[in-house]
């Protein structure tokens, strides 16, 4: 699950890290008010506890898109106002703009309320990301000195200029870790709030079943010291459980309406642009059952695990899911029976069929154990099946089925 800019810096202020004022909203007349709030003197604020006293008189405020998406800016997702009348005009112009970036796709996405933030002087950008470490099985720490640019560019470009770090999370992020990329980013003059900062972030990583979290830009302010200017945080689906404050914040409106749907019933799918359903058990599996669609000619439309020990019920809600893409015209099933067997998998397929009335041609593929007694089952049920031996035919088969050869 992804959060909101404005989300992931509520989260960071939990944790003691300092991130700009601002509030959200989805209306041009209370974006003005909100300016105006921002920008009057006022007493310090409980989440605002770690900066000086008063607070307040600043004379620029930035409106932020709130999409789950970077590069927001170079898409014009980010304005600088310097009246109530202009962040009005500012938050008019962004709700209901569709922004289009590298991570949205040509499709983009839809801004549905926007982040009105005082703006600060920037004196330096600085990088800090946690991932997980697949090789390692552990997180890592990235930091740079050479923030506001992205990542993924200047690991590419200049992969010497990031620090890395792993750690055990059980124990905490190491103190002596923490005062070397204090060092290595040139941060002596704030070596404690630094070192504090990196724990914390590191902290609100393990704590939260984070999947990635990012400050960038971690900014130098000569007022307020280090502040997180910008932050993106991914939390594990799979721990939000453990969570249920954070499952609050989800916003159907930025994810993928089948996407969703599967998810309610623990089905992993991804949407594509292609015409042939796939629906398949096991992550691996389903990737390889792509690349053969690839391979023989055609173009998948999803992405689709429904898992070693899928019910009845699933199988029915995948093929539901699958032919509520109106661009399917083919569904390949390419199951391996291990935990289930293949007959029992056979019976739910057909069982599934009839109960979303699927019309469309389906390949499907059997492996395991009573795979005979699987296929026995597929070609008495009297349903639009085709059968098919091996992984390369099954991909060839509905290749054909959508060519019409």
């Amino acid at each position: 699950m992804n959060l909101h800019e404005y989300q992931a810096k509520e989260l960071l202020a939990k944790y003691g890290i300092k991130t700009q004022r601002g509030e959200v909203t989805d209306n041009p007349e209370t974006a003005a008010e909100i300016f105006r709030r921002l920008t009057e003197r006022q007493p310090r604020q409980e989440r605002d506890k770690l900066r000086p006293d008063p607070i307040g008189n600043i004379s620029e405020a930035v409106v932020k898109a709130q999409i789950h998406s970077g590069g927001r800016g170079k898409a014009g997702g980010i304005k600088f106002v310097n009246t109530p009348e202009q962040a009005q005009k500012a938050t008019a112009e962004l709700i209901g703009k569709t922004l289009i970036t590298r991570q949205t796709g040509p499709a983009g996405k839809v801004v549905h309320k926007v982040l009105i933030a005082e703006a600060l002087t920037v004196e330096r950008e600085l990088y800090l990301g946690i991932v997980i470490d697949r090789r390692r099985s552990l997180p890592v720490l990235m930091a740079s000195a050479e923030g506001g640019m992205e990542i993924e560019e200047l690991s590419r470009k200049s992969p010497e200029k990031i620090i890395k770090v792993n750690w055990f999370p059980g124990n905490g992020f190491p103190l002596n870790e923490a005062k070397k990329v204090t060092g290595a980013l040139n941060l002596e003059r704030y070596q404690k709030e630094a070192v504090e900062l990196i724990r914390n972030f590191t902290r609100l990583f393990v704590e939260n079943d984070c999947s990635l979290a990012e400050i960038n830009p971690l900014i130098v302010n000569k007022t307020y010291g280090l502040v997180a200017l910008d932050a993106k945080i991914n939390l594990d689906d799979r721990g939000l459980y453990r969570h249920k404050d954070l499952s609050q914040w989800r916003d159907i409106a930025e994810e993928h309406p089948l996407e969703y749907e599967a998810s309610k019933y623990d089905l992993s799918y991804i949407g594509l642009d292609g015409n042939i359903g796939c629906m398949v058990n096991g992550a691996g599996l389903a990737m390889s059952t792509m690349d053969l669609i690839k391979l023989a000619g055609g173009e998948p439309a999803n992405f689709l695990d429904v898992g070693g020990g899928a019910t009845t019920e699933q199988v029915a809600q995948a093929f539901k899911i699958l032919v509520s893409n109106k661009n399917v015209r083919a569904i390949l099933v390419n199951i391996f029976g291990g935990i289930m067997k293949c007959d029992v998998i056979a019976q739910g397929i057909t069982t599934a069929v009839k109960e979303v009335g699927l019309t469309l041609p389906m390949v499907v593929r059997l492996e395991g154990t009573n795979v005979e007694l699987g296929k026995k089952i597929l070609k008495e049920s009297g349903l639009n099946i085709i059968s098919a031996d091996t992984m390369d035919e099954a991909a060839e088969s509905v290749v054909r089925l959508v060519s019409g050869v």
